[in-house]
């Protein structure tokens, strides 16, 4: 082909050297009598002409091989040289001429109307590699001038820090992959969203199909929550709806572009699209995979009644995540339902626990089922292959740890110790929280390709540093092995409950003060060894009363507190004369690791701050054993007190960053216990509240002025996409992570990084 621009009627699949992958299968839907907008497509023909004509190419190859692969800050600048460099030359006249004359059949000169401009590359879409969303999309671009300006732009992201990394690691040379450009008659979208065809978490034969208002950018970004439909292809039936609330929509603005826009009271909570349009938008996808012969990944738009596909490539990647998409089981062998918190498929005996008995009763092999669980019982968690609660939250001890822990959990199910018994035999399905009468056999997994593998586990580069959260030891050097830039928050109680065993102060009392440093080090370096020589951040232990209370020894040495989540707890514990001497042994463990071994990586974050003066006191007990702040020791204050936002300034004078608890900020802020089951189904406990933001950015601008780093360690920005991008506009300096959702997380948080890329580019142009 040696077309500059063709018609998308005259394309098909295999045409994707020259129109790349979205232009090809635009080509191929649209023969096969799909409801495609009109289209053509700018071929890589033209690319050629035009790299030619403004003589780059040469410039280009300069910087690429002038990256740094070691310094993710080089390959971004050269990524800024690369792209701005197409920003210096115009379009060939003669191709201008070209393009306006097939935009000019899409809309008429004398008429209104607007374009999608897509980038296409050539190693886009395909069956053995996920490049898809690397490149860039405009939509409803308005004029001439707009276009031009929307062309060169699609060009250049071809050479995006995140396309240059991704094809070097994935072994494509830079010069085999060139871009096209999609330009679409714009669909101004009343209702849009994705569809696959086959389930893409579990693999199920399922088709998944998103919806939400407006314009399909919110759910692709996303940054808005859509709702969520599965039918059963081979009967064509609604099995399953969530309906998702969406207070916000992406409209086209005046003159062009995306606004935001409020969508109206009554629709909010509404189902997007009625059962028989889920359906038709169903049908629509099922004869595409026919069509394709394998699964596929759509984007489908609807306005003024009639529906369209906007996108169509092969799904790249199928996981298995063990829920009961295919696991054999029917709706009679379901026992109780509750709040999916950590995902997986697990069979194995009832073990019902409370806090009267010994840990010893919960065996290798079984499911503990308990009111709520409470950091004395990991070591029984270690051994359990799932957890059932009564009580809880996305936030609470069971879902995090279990998540840590890769254990399928289902927390909040109101009575599971009342309607289960002692051995009996259940599985649990963690991924939709559902508890299933005897043995379910798990639905087989296939093998996957190594490049789909490869596509799968690839973990973009982002300029906020992205960090882990870890609690066990024996868990630290497969955790390591993640692309991680450290150790986000380290929970030192865990070390009393796994080394340890009882009450420190129990400890000590019996003259083993010894043993309980040794131990603690032992738990510690075991993490900042995997980690060395990136950063391990040690919180130290932060245990509420009745949670000391139910250690062994505990009972000597604990109040019982009407209200332990905000009693004596974190730094008010360590100043106190009763206590002070078991802090000292944290400090002497922690002092071990760094000055002994030699592990310079390991810092300390106190929680639960309340007071200057307890700061000071602290600091001197840290001064008195050796730890001093310095270039190669920092000290880190949680944020998660009221007063550490409203003081912000004075406690700045202390330490050398902060570190956002957001599941407790939330909780103080607004008076919401995080614990509560009924609080939290009825959406209270939740980050994204304005308050909460407010204090998050008011602390982020308060700690910048005075030079320190900001970072957050709490479930928000893995549970919430656009709280992830919420954090990356206001500047957060990291980010930190359960293992399980640190690859998807890291992802949303490139993404949401570059969205604020172009959005500054975009205002930087308007001001010009």
């Amino acid at each position: 082909m040696d077309k500059k621009i063709v018609d998308v009627n005259e394309l098909r699949v295999d045409d994707v050297p020259y129109v790349g992958g979205k232009g090809a299968n635009l080509g191929e839907l649209t023969s096969a009598g799909f409801p495609v907008p009109g289209a053509f497509v700018l071929t890589t023909v033209a690319y050629d002409y035009f790299m030619d004509k403004s003589k780059i190419l040469s410039q280009v190859e300069k910087e690429l091989e002038s990256i740094d692969r070691s310094s993710d800050q080089s390959l971004t600048d050269a990524s800024k040289r690369i792209r701005a460099l197409f920003e210096t030359y115009d379009i060939p006249d003669d191709l201008k001429k070209d393009i306006v004359s097939c935009y000019r059949m899409i809309v008429p000169k004398k008429e209104k109307g607007f374009v999608a401009v897509r980038s296409s590359a050539t190693a886009e879409d395909l069956p053995d590699a996920s490049f898809a969303g690397q490149q860039e999309t405009y939509l409803n671009v308005a004029d001439e001038e707009d276009l031009f300006d929307k062309i060169r732009k699609c060009w250049s992201s071809l050479f995006t820090a995140r396309a240059i990394a991704y094809r070097e690691k994935q072994g494509y040379a830079h010069s085999d992959v060139k871009l096209a450009v999609v330009i679409q008659k714009m669909v101004n979208s009343d209702v849009s969203g994705i569809m696959f065809t086959v389930d893409p978490h579990s693999g199920a034969k399922n088709i998944i199909i998103e919806a939400g208002y407006g314009l399909g950018e919110a759910i692709v970004g996303g940054e808005v929550t859509p709702d969520t439909y599965v039918i059963d292809k081979s009967k064509m039936t609604i099995t399953k709806k969530r309906i998702s609330t969406q207070k916000w929509k992406y409209i086209r603005g005046p003159s062009g572009g995306c606004l935001k826009d409020d969508v109206s009271d009554g629709e909010e909570k509404k189902q997007k699209i009625d059962d028989a349009r889920i359906l038709e938008i169903a049908e629509i996808g099922r004869q595409v995979e026919i069509h394709y012969q394998k699964p596929m990944d759509m984007e489908w738009c609807i306005e003024n009644g009639k529906a369209y596909l906007v996108q169509a490539r092969p799904i790249t990647a199928v996981g298995c995540s063990g829920g009961s998409g295919e696991n054999g089981a029917s709706s009679e062998d379901i026992i109780l339902t509750g709040l999916g918190a950590s995902p997986g498929l697990a069979t194995g005996t009832v073990r019902i626990y409370d806090e009267s008995m010994s840990l010893d009763v919960v065996k290798d092999g079984d499911v503990l089922v308990t009111k709520m669980t409470m950091p004395d019982m990991v070591p029984a968690m270690s051994r359990s292959v799932a957890i059932v609660t009564d009580e809880g939250g996305m936030t609470c001890h069971a879902a995090i740890i279990s998540r840590e822990l890769g254990t399928p959990c289902i927390v909040g199910t109101g009575h599971a110790t009342d309607s289960l018994s002692d051995g009996d035999t259940i599985t649990v399905d963690g991924t939709t929280g559902t508890v299933y009468r005897g043995a379910i056999k798990k639905k087989e997994e296939t093998s996957t390709p190594a490049a789909i593998g490869a596509a799968a586990e690839f973990v973009p580069i982002t300029g906020t540093k992205v960090m882990v959260n870890m609690s066990m030891p024996t868990k630290a050097e497969d955790v390591a092995k993640l692309p991680c830039d450290g150790v986000g928050l380290m929970r030192s109680e865990f070390l009393f409950t796994n080394y340890v065993g009882e009450h420190p102060c129990a400890v000590i009392d019996d003259g083993r003060a010894e043993e309980l440093i040794d131990k603690l080090a032992e738990g510690i370096s075991k993490v900042a060894r995997a980690f060395y020589p990136r950063p391990v951040i040690l919180r130290t232990s932060d245990f509420k009363t009745n949670e000391y209370r139910d250690m062994k020894g505990g009972v000597d040495y604990e109040p019982n507190e009407e209200n332990p989540m905000i009693g004596w707890r974190g730094c008010s514990r360590y100043v106190s004369e009763s206590y002070r001497e078991a802090f000292m042994c944290e400090l002497r463990a922690i002092k071990r690791v760094r000055d002994d071994l030699g592990l310079k990586n390991l810092h300390v974050m106190l929680p639960f701050v309340r007071t200057i003066p307890e700061v000071e006191d602290i600091i001197a007990m840290m001064t008195s054993v050796g730890l001093r702040r310095g270039l190669d020791f920092k000290l880190y204050f949680m944020a998660e007190v009221p007063v550490n936002i409203f003081m912000a300034e004075e406690f700045c004078k202390y330490c050398d960053a902060f570190s956002i608890g957001s599941n407790d900020l939330t909780q103080l802020t607004l008076g919401c216990d995080r614990d509560s089951d009924i609080l939290g189904r009825m959406g209270y406990f939740d980050e994204r509240n304005p308050g909460v933001k407010a204090a998050i950015s008011q602390l982020i601008r308060v700690a910048h002025k005075n030079g320190k780093a900001v970072g957050i360690c709490g479930q928000g920005p893995s549970v919430y996409p656009e709280f992830a991008e919420f954090l990356v506009e206001e500047g957060i300096d990291s980010i930190s992570l359960n293992p399980d959702t640190f690859v998807k997380t890291k992802r949303n948080i490139a993404s949401a990084e570059q969205r604020i890329l172009l959005k500054g580019l975009r205002e930087l142009k308007d001001k010009q």
